[in-house]
């Protein structure tokens, strides 16, 4: 009887294993996963209590979010290249579906207005702020450079293979893929989204997750690195620019764009005034010089006939 008992514990523990161990999120390394009794496996984010769904990908406003967890509660290590914005990494606010909302403000009561990707559309002022709306983002244009490699890349392998990435890797649409122009060794990727479907993964949310993937900060679990293959050789990605066109212009006052301007002014005014005396001295440093030397020979001309 024995025997027979330690024979069904070990087919229920070989059968209960890869379950446990399947109820991971394939799409979100800082998703909690766990199962219940039925089974079941449901993931939420890392310090908060918004389910992930783990057949697509999750939204860049809880992904920021997560990242401002602390290491410790994450239990994940943060690498120290992780990349983030020209304004900073900031802990944002979201929408329960996951949208950024319109308006985001910072520990000490300053505020802005962003896009659907998060970026910042306006001048940073105080918590009196009021942004009207979310402005969607309906162009996103990369740019990246790789290395060079001792065969050149053909122009149509080049688009095949990275149609293929986003397709496979981040669930985009290829039909939200608008241009590819390759000339070694830069990339141009242009993205087009002007409406989203319920059912289509965000140029944004895709656009992040391929940024992190670059700086190997990848939000994908560790045994899903990107690789990107031409025709079976790889294509190492170097440098990575992401620009954000928005449906409407962003709001940035005149008075900050005056300023800016006037700072420029300054500048080439102060290099000009720089050249120019600098081209005054060595003028007349060669004058001085000249003089010297023409009053030296009319000395020695004079000097016989003194004698």
């Amino acid at each position: 009887m024995e025997p027979l008992f330690g024979v069904v514990l070990g087919l229920i523990l070989a059968f209960a294993s890869p379950a446990h161990d399947s109820c991971t999120c394939a799409t979100n390394k800082w998703a909690v996963c766990a199962q219940d009794g039925l089974g079941n496996c449901t993931c939420r984010l890392a310090g908060s209590d918004h389910p992930v769904d783990c057949s697509t990908l999750t939204s860049k406003c809880f992904l920021m979010k997560a990242e401002m967890i602390p290491p410790k509660e994450k239990r994940l290590w943060r690498p120290p290249q992780g990349v983030s914005d020209s304004d900073g990494m900031y802990n944002p606010d979201c929408e329960d579906s996951g949208v950024f909302k319109a308006r985001q403000c910072n520990q000490s009561s300053t505020c802005w207005c962003v896009n659907t990707a998060g970026v910042r559309r306006t001048e940073k002022r105080g918590s009196s702020l009021s942004c009207s709306e979310l402005v969607r983002t309906r162009w996103i244009y990369i740019e990246l450079t790789h290395k060079r490699s001792s065969s050149a890349f053909a122009v149509p392998d080049v688009a095949k293979a990275l149609t293929q990435l986003f397709e496979s890797r981040y669930k985009l649409h290829p039909k939200y893929i608008a241009a590819i122009k390759y000339d070694p060794p830069l990339i141009q990727i242009r993205l087009d989204q002007k409406k989203k479907p319920r059912w289509d993964v965000d140029i944004a949310d895709v656009a992040y997750y391929f940024e992190k993937d670059v700086n190997n900060d990848s939000v994908f679990p560790s045994n899903s690195k990107l690789t990107v293959l031409v025709k079976g050789d790889a294509l190492a990605i170097e440098k990575l620019g992401i620009y954000y066109v928005d449906e409407k212009p962003p709001e940035f006052s005149m008075r900050q764009l005056a300023a800016g301007i006037g700072a420029v002014v300054t500048v080439v005014l102060l290099t000009a005034g720089i050249g120019i005396a600098v081209l005054l001295i060595l003028r007349w440093l060669r004058t001085r010089t000249y003089k010297k030397f023409e009053c030296k020979e009319m000395r020695e001309i004079k000097a016989p006939s003194i004698e």
